[in-house]
C-alpha cells in the first residue's frame, strides 16, 4: 500500500525531524553556476583594488588557512560550513588559474584537462584493459603508473611534500611505501616494533641525553603511526578527537572553578581530578 503525503504534511514533518531535503543540481546547472563564478573572478580582478593586488605568494599562506578551515568542517562532521569552506578553497583554485593565464602560463581548461587525463592514466582498470582484484591492487597500480609519467615522481616517497605536517607526512611515506610491498606480513607484527623503539627511548631517557631522546621519539611516534595505519585509524583524526576531549574537560574544569569563586593555582591535583572525572563522567 502507498500512501501519498500531501506537501504541507511532508514539510511539517521534515521541519520537526530537521530534515534537509535537498535536492541535486543538474549538470548543465553546475557548469553553468561554474562558469558565472569564473565571470565574477574575472570581474573582480579588474575592478576591486585587493583582487588585482594578489599574487601567488600572497595566496599561498591563505589557501593554507582555508584548507584547514575545511579540515575542521570535516572533522565536525558540519556539512554546511564543509560546503562553504570547500567554496572558498575553490576559489583559491581557480584563481591561481587566472593568475596563470594573465600570464600565459596556463588557464583553469589546462587544469582540468590535466587533470581528466591523469585520472584516466591513473585507473586502466577503468578506461582500459587491465583488470583488477580489489582497492589495494588499484593503489598498487597507482603508484607504479605516477612512477612511468613523464614529469611524474622519480621515486615513490617523491609525492610526498616536504612540508606536510609530521604526522601526516609519516602516515603518507609509510602508505606509500605499503603500495608497493613495504610493509608487515602480520599487523600484529608492528607491536614488537613499537615495543622495542619504546624500550631504546627508555634507555635514552635514563642517560638523559636530550638530542638521543628526541630521535629515539620521533622512533616511537613513527612506529605508533604506522600501527594506526596498519589498525585502519587515522592517526591525525585520534589525535584531533583527544585534544577535542582535554579542551571541552579542561574547559568545565576552569569554568567550575570560577563558579565556585577558585582558581586552578591555588588547587591542589587531587582537586582538579575531582571536577576532571566529573567533567568525563558528563561525556566530555
Amino acid at each position: 500500500m502507498v500512501i501519498i503525503l500531501p506537501c504541507c504534511l511532508v514539510s511539517a514533518i521534515s521541519e520537526i525531524f530537521r530534515i534537509d531535503i535537498k535536492k541535486m543540481h543538474t549538470r548543465e546547472s553546475q557548469m553553468q553556476a561554474f562558469g558565472h563564478l569564473l565571470d565574477i573572478l574575472d570581474e573582480l580582478r579588474q575592478k576591486c583594488p585587493w583582487d588585482k593586488i594578489q599574487t601567488n605568494e600572497s595566496l599561498r599562506p591563505l589557501t593554507i588557512e582555508e584548507t584547514y578551515e575545511l579540515s575542521e568542517a570535516l572533522l565536525h562532521q558540519d556539512h554546511v560550513e564543509i560546503s562553504k569552506e570547500l567554496g572558498d578553497l575553490l576559489l583559491h583554485i581557480i584563481f591561481y588559474a587566472k593568475i596563470g593565464s594573465e600570464q600565459s602560463l596556463f588557464d583553469i581548461q589546462d587544469v582540468c584537462e590535466k587533470l581528466m587525463q591523469k585520472l584516466i592514466y591513473r585507473h586502466p582498470h577503468i578506461f582500459g584493459e587491465i583488470e583488477v582484484s580489489g582497492a589495494k591492487e588499484v593503489e598498487q597500480n597507482w603508484e607504479k603508473l605516477k612512477l612511468k609519467e613523464k614529469g611524474g615522481n622519480r621515486t615513490v616517497l617523491a609525492g610526498v611534500p616536504e612540508t606536510l605536517p609530521s604526522m601526516i607526512k609519516a602516515f603518507r611515506m609509510q602508505d606509500k611505501a605499503r603500495g608497493m610491498g613495504f610493509d608487515w606480513d602480520q599487523k600484529e607484527q608492528v607491536w614488537d616494533k613499537v615495543q622495542e623503539e619504546f624500550s631504546e627511548l627508555m634507555t635514552e631517557v635514563d642517560s638523559m641525553e636530550n638530542d638521543k631522546m628526541e630521535a629515539e621519539f620521533g622512533d616511537l611516534f613513527f612506529s605508533l603511526i604506522n600501527a594506526a595505519r596498519l589498525y585502519n585509524i587515522n592517526p591525525d583524526n585520534a589525535l584531533e578527537r583527544t585534544n577535542t576531549k582535554f579542551r571541552n574537560r579542561f574547559n568545565y574544569l576552569e569554568e567550575k572553578t570560577l563558579m565556585q569563586g577558585k582558581s586552578l593555582r591555588s588547587m591542589s591535583l587531587a582537586e582538579m581530578d575531582v571536577i576532571w572525572n566529573e567533567a568525563k563522567s558528563k561525556g566530555l
